[in-house]
Order: structure tokens, then sequence, then C-alpha cells
């Protein structure tokens, strides 16, 4: 089951989180170890969903759908900056009496849960980030996502036709990935013609555009909690890049996942489980 949470973000702007547990487990309500997951540009917080329950034995564990996707508000454009979903994230952890926290952000989930963290530390009592890089990605690649934006076969006349595509014929795959199929069908829903995406590319690309120009390196150094850096084998933050995060991170550790990509919770669910559940014991009994 999941239960719906209203949370009253930046600017007013409607947020929903998520509570998943299948049923709710006994001690993981309030004052249970609260735990807020991020999700990444494009995704929901259902994406989550098989994460939190798999926490749900010993965490009280949050998703929330990020201003612009899921069932959370679209907020106009001039709305969705940096500073917001930091504020939404902040407004979540203390309307849901989450503090001090576990963040786990995924990509864009987990640049807001860094910048979080350096802000306030007061709310947050671990951070894993999972395939987010540091460094600035810079305009090529903004014009790649618009040119693979526009490369969509919109629309697609059946979700099958949806989990293909994204998992075998994108050409921005190397080889077939039927999670990754998985995942993009999860944001698509059915309309007239057939089935189009539950969010406007042009507006993802606007979004991403706020955090892709910029370095992120000063605000790592300012994280103070232990901090996890997980990636997958062939996904988009390269090890290099990964070991230099953890580097300069004060608290900083690092956790690889063969046979994953950009989304390892979907890619090697099992393995993904196994690091994060690891990671929250070691932070559990630190002194």
């Amino acid at each position: 089951m999941a239960r719906r949470i209203e949370v009253t973000g930046a600017g007013g702007v409607r947020l929903a989180a998520w509570e998943f547990a299948d049923p709710p487990k006994e001690g993981t309500g309030p004052g249970a170890p609260g735990v807020l997951l991020l999700h990444g540009l494009m995704g929901r917080a259902a994406h989550w969903a098989p994460t939190a329950r798999g926490l749900a034995g010993r965490h009280r564990a949050v998703a929330l759908d990020q201003r612009g996707h899921g069932q959370s508000a679209q907020p106009p454009e001039e709305a969705c900056t940096r500073e917001a979903y930091v504020e939404d994230a902040e407004a979540a952890l203390e309307q849901l009496a989450l503090a001090p926290a576990v963040l786990v952000g995924h990509a864009m989930g987990a640049l807001t849960a860094w910048q979080l963290a350096a802000r306030r530390p007061d709310l947050v009592r671990g951070l894993v980030i999972c395939d987010m890089r540091a460094s600035a990605l810079g305009a090529a690649s903004q014009a790649e996502w618009a040119d693979w934006f526009r490369s969509w076969p919109l629309p697609f006349a059946t979700l099958a036709d949806v989990r293909r595509w994204f998992g075998e014929d994108d050409p921005r795959l190397e080889r077939p990935d039927p999670a990754r199929g998985a995942f993009y069908a999860e944001v698509m829903h059915e309309c007239a013609d057939g089935w189009r995406p539950v969010f406007d590319p042009d507006r993802m690309l606007r979004t991403r555009a706020t955090w892709v120009h910029d370095a992120h390196w000063d605000e790592l150094t300012q994280v103070r909690c232990p901090t996890l850096v997980v990636r997958g084998l062939d996904g988009e933050l390269g090890r290099a890049e990964a070991q230099e995060m953890v580097r300069v991170l004060p608290h900083g550790h690092y956790a690889e996942i063969p046979e994953a990509g950009h989304v390892p919770h979907y890619d090697q669910p099992t393995a993904w489980q196994g690091v994060l559940d690891q990671f929250l014991a070691d932070l559990e009994g630190a002194p």
C-alpha cells in the first residue's frame, strides 16, 4: 500500500509525499529513524517504492514527488530553481517530522540532498548520493539532451513500445537495458493519441539547465555528515570522479554496483538494497 501525505513546499507549492509499506511495520511510525528519498529528473516517488519497502522494517521512509514531477504541482517555470528544490526537501523533513534524517538521492535528487545537507546539517544525519556528478556538464551536455528529447518517437502506441524503445531501441543505449525501459514506462500516461510523458520534456530541459552549467564541489566540502557515494559500474558518474567526491567529503564512503547503469535501484535492486542497508547499519552503530 502507499499513503499520500501533503507537504507545502517553497512558495506554497503543493507537494505529494509517499510512504510505501505493505503492511505498515510496527515501530516505523513517528520516532523511527527517518529517511527521505529524492528521485532524479523526470522521476517520481514511485520509483523508490521497492527501496522504501525494504527500509520499512526499521525506518520511516518517505519518498517525495519533487515540484514539477509525479503528483506534485506544476509551478511556473521560474519557480523551478535549485533554491526551490532544496527548500522543498527542507520543508518535507520539517513537516513530516523526519529530521534528523538520512537523505537518499538519485541524480538531480542527490544534488538537492547534498545542497540541503550543506545548508542545514541539523536536519541531516546521513547522506547517500546515487550517480550524480559534481562537475559542471556544460552547454554541450544540454544540447545532447535537447537532441535526445527530440528523438523520442512520441506518441508511443503502447506501454510495451515505451519499454522497448527506452530499453532496446534508444540510440543512446550501448546494449539492451530492460530496467531502463521499466523506469520510463512509469512516467508515461495514456492520452487520446497514445502514451506520452507525464512531464513536459522542454520543462525538464530548462530545469536541468539550473545546475548543469555549474560545478558543485564546494557544497560537497560543506557536508559534515557521513556520506555514501554510489555509482553503477556503467552509470553516468565515472569511478575517478566518484572517488574524488569521496575524497573531498569530510566523511565520505564509496560503493560500486556491478552490472548497473544510471539507475542502480532499478538495474540491481538487491545489490542496491544491500549497499544501502549496510550504510544505514554502520551509521546507526557509530558512536
